[in-house]
């Protein structure tokens, strides 16, 4: 790897898994320190609430592994670290700032389509925290069929396509572990703050109304912010509302 590769971080490349999640489970215990696994091909990747996610060959799909983590609600706001830093390391690669935006709660978007997603998982050890794995995909040559696609859903795109800058999955990991690194040191020394004022920074469609889709109802409102517990915060008729999980829908 490039000589600003993170100090403390382990790098794990493989050929083929079902997926890097779980191969961070399998691998967990065995790993001394945070490590990025990757591969070059996913047989099982999955997205959030278990939907199947596209993986062609020439896209990224990693997995970077924190061990050693207690506390439920700080490791939940790992999306918006690897969120920024995704949007860091596609500014890196592109020199296109204003193509970039981020999308409550763990998407990255290219010119109004999505083109790269962040799954958190878990890992418990005798009922308790123990660390966290942090999936994240990116459409670097290519864009899965939008026909799969829930209703209301943003189009994917990729960054090939799009801007027509060819990025291999291995350079992309040469922008993005930097940029995660820095960002986390930042969160550890900081704490949520300043990660939350640059992720509002790069948000998309602020003031703007959406609609959060959770379980069992759908709430419209207008985005107002991102409050100091990552949760989304919408200006509703009856007042304020704040969301911690859900899936969010633009108007138009």
């Amino acid at each position: 790897m490039a000589n600003d590769w993170p100090q403390g971080y382990g790098y794990l490349p493989l050929d083929t898994v079902d997926s890097t999640l779980d191969e961070a489970a399998r691998r967990f215990d065995s790993l001394a320190g945070p490590t990025w696994i990757t591969a070059k091909t996913q047989t099982k990747a999955r997205g959030r609430r278990g939907r199947a996610w596209a993986n062609p060959t020439g896209n990224f799909a990693g997995t970077l592994v924190l061990p050693r983590l207690s506390d439920p609600a700080t490791a939940a706001l790992r999306s918006f670290v690897a969120a920024v830093a995704l949007d860091e390391a596609f500014v890196t690669l592109t020199g296109r700032a204003e193509s970039f935006a981020l999308k409550w709660p763990n998407d990255v978007l290219l010119n109004g389509g999505k083109v790269a997603g962040i799954l958190l998982e878990s890992v418990t050890r005798q009922g308790r925290l123990a660390g966290l794995s942090i999936g994240i995909g990116v459409n670097l040559a290519h864009a899965p069929e939008a026909a799969s696609l829930e209703p209301g859903a943003l189009p994917p795109v990729s960054l090939a396509q799009t801007t027509g800058t060819s990025v291999s999955p291995e350079d992309f990991l040469e922008a993005l572990a930097p940029a995660y690194s820095r960002r986390e040191e930042q969160f550890t020394t900081y704490g949520f703050a300043p990660i939350r004022e640059a992720w509002l920074a790069r948000a998309a469609r602020i003031g703007e109304v959406v609609t959060a889709r959770l379980p069992s109802q759908e709430i419209t409102g207008t985005f107002r912010t991102v409050d100091e517990a990552g949760q989304l915060v919408l200006s509703t008729p009856g007042g304020d509302r704040r969301i911690a999980a859900g899936d969010v829908f633009f108007q138009g």
